[in-house]
């Protein structure tokens, strides 16, 4: 009999296997960039605990092993700032990913906080570039950060409407 992945609410306890697991999937984005000193490969437990308090993470669990996470804040304009959204490779590609940006929107507009959802990857990772176009994410920015990275900021409103484009950033 199968187990099925549940997810909940993170806590300071899931911390330590967040940060695992972070390193864990962050890998091959460093990989794509040629790049080991990104920020989710360097940041550390207590950085982590930090951002928990700040603003709310969901894990997803298959048993009691955390095999997914995001985490995400709302600012003073209503923009639900989304980061950080993992999935264990041998999970992805069964909509977990999809579960968890599901479950964190929602969480991130309780109260009616939030009436955008953003977030963003680097301008080589397809999978991610893909999986936000499916879920209604439209690029709205991008920034070059180095010669190896741009990132592109993603958006979409609170009802599910694409973020308006612009001419810039519609080709990606």
């Amino acid at each position: 009999m199968g187990m099925s992945v549940t997810i909940t609410a993170a806590v300071a306890a899931d911390a330590e296997q967040i940060l695992k697991l972070q390193y864990l999937c962050y890998q091959s984005e460093a990989a794509l960039y040629d790049d080991y000193g990104i920020e989710p490969l360097t940041q550390t437990l207590e950085e982590l605990r930090a951002e928990l308090v700040r603003g709310p993470g969901l894990v997803a669990r298959l048993g009691s092993e955390v095999v997914g996470s995001v985490r995400g804040s709302v600012d003073a304009s209503g923009t639900a700032r989304i980061a950080k959204l993992i999935v264990h490779p041998r999970m992805q590609g069964h909509g977990l990913g999809a579960r968890l940006l599901a479950g964190i929107e929602q969480r991130l507009s309780e109260d009616d906080a939030a009436e955008r959802y953003q977030l963003f990857t680097g301008h080589r990772s397809e999978s991610n570039l893909q999986l936000y176009r499916k879920l209604g994410y439209a690029p709205v920015g991008t920034e070059r950060v180095s010669t190896r990275l741009s990132i592109v900021t993603l958006e979409k409103n609170r009802d599910g409407s694409p973020a308006r484009t612009s001419s810039a950033t519609a080709a990606l």
